[in-house]
């Protein structure tokens, strides 16, 4: 297995998480005595860039044709888009002139508010399925996957972009060269690119194993994410650190050449904060899965106490991330009855590996469990808003990264 950017042989295990499905691929009930293809959750680091990355076992096609994650489901991440759309258009002006693209735009959580204020947009979205969601909203939205090929399609289609953007998909991509590449060429030679991507730093720091699974293929630093954008011409002018996805980055990149915008001193302070962390060396890499096997043994512990204490633990969401905890721990309906999510695509459905069943929120008024296990604890406190009645009954949240934390 060779680096996706740099062509490195990889020979360094950042951890293993063992073997687990697609996180994505929710089961129905008849599909329960099917087989279920595993495969191996194996994290390796470069030498030579860092970037933090999986194998591909399956084509993007297969993965995100059609695709279960709607990101409308999420007040917290709705509110972040419509902050976000206000500042572009206060920052660089954003208006009913500008041309806006969004790759990966899902089903059209964040461009209804560019289309709001009159904003012509175009959505990227490979997943089918949620496309036509988003077009169903009025949202010009094409359903292919973006690179080079669909950046010089649409440039000869008349299109190319003052604000391209990208929120959580930069992970998503094989093919990280022909995505950046893709990028240089349908950005407007004084455009602005702005990527969100959950930030490896946060994720080693806070123990955030689950944010890993085959549907991510890479993980960034600021220091990797730099060499990757500057090897296809492109500049990053500013950075930005937010809280979203237990904390991510936001990039502002520009073409080499653009000297309109001066690069902010932010992005030579986050370089110098992940060198003098040990970013740019691989002994820190190397350290993460020894606090990965202390968080499993600390999440079993808790479980099998509370059912030993004939204790009733229910989950709340579907995410993939709960999916990756589930089965790298051996979790299964022995220690958690069922999990509940506002989504319709997942209610009725069962998780994948474990076969947890999925069920709507209602339930959980229903049943009284004493522990409901955040999984998306990401937006935890959405989630303990939402559910706060269950303290009636004395029934407590329970989130299990960084460690196991319960609150009443």
């Amino acid at each position: 297995m060779k680096c996706r950017f740099c062509n490195t042989e990889l020979s360094h295990l950042f951890v293993s998480l063992g073997s687990s499905p697609f996180s994505n691929v929710y089961l129905r009930k008849e599909q329960l005595c099917n087989k279920e293809n595993f495969y191996p959750l194996d994290v390796f680091v470069c030498e030579r860039c860092f970037l933090v990355q999986l194998q591909q076992f399956e084509s993007p096609d297969n993965i995100f044709s059609d695709y279960a994650y709607f990101s409308s489901y999420s007040d917290t991440w709705l509110k972040h888009s419509e902050e976000y759309v206000d500042k572009m258009a206060k920052l660089f002006g954003i208006n009913k002139s500008s041309q806006v693209i969004e790759i990966a735009s899902n089903d059209g959580y964040l461009l209804q508010y560019f289309v709001k204020k009159g904003v012509p947009v175009l959505g990227v979205e490979p997943a089918r399925n949620v496309a036509k969601v988003a077009r169903q909203k009025g949202i010009p939205t094409e359903s292919t996957f973006f690179g080079v090929e669909t950046a010089k399609r649409l440039l000869a289609e008349g299109k190319s972009a003052d604000l391209l953007l990208g929120n959580n998909v930069l992970a998503h991509v094989p093919d990280l060269n022909d995505f950046v590449e893709g990028l240089k060429i349908l950005l407007k030679p004084d455009g602005i690119i702005t990527m969100e991507f959950p930030h490896l730093v946060r994720l080693v720091e806070g123990n955030q194993f689950d944010t890993i699974y085959h549907e991510h293929f890479s993980y960034f630093s600021f220091i990797t994410v730099t060499k990757i954008f500057e090897a296809h011409g492109l500049s990053i002018f500013d950075v930005e650190e937010l809280p979203t996805h237990g904390g991510s980055l936001r990039i502002y990149a520009k073409h080499r050449d653009n000297k309109k915008k001066k690069i902010s001193s932010r992005v030579s302070e986050l370089k110098k904060e992940e060198v003098d962390a040990g970013y740019a060396c691989l002994d820190l890499y190397l350290d993460f899965k020894q606090k990965v096997k202390a968080a499993k043994r600390d999440i079993l512990d808790f479980l099998i106490k509370a059912k030993r204490e004939k204790k009733v633990v229910v989950g709340y969401g579907a995410p993939a991330k709960g999916n990756t905890l589930l089965n790298y721990c051996g979790v299964r309906n022995d220690f958690i009855d069922y999990t509940v999510d506002r989504s319709p695509h997942k209610q009725g459905h069962y998780l994948p590996g474990t076969h947890i069943f999925i069920d709507k929120p209602e339930r959980i008024r229903k049943t009284k469990p004493d522990y409901v296990i955040i999984l998306p604890w990401n937006i935890k406190e959405e989630v303990m808003e939402q559910m706060s009645f269950i303290r009636k009954w004395g029934g407590k949240f329970v989130t299990l990264i960084p460690g196991v934390v319960i609150k009443k």
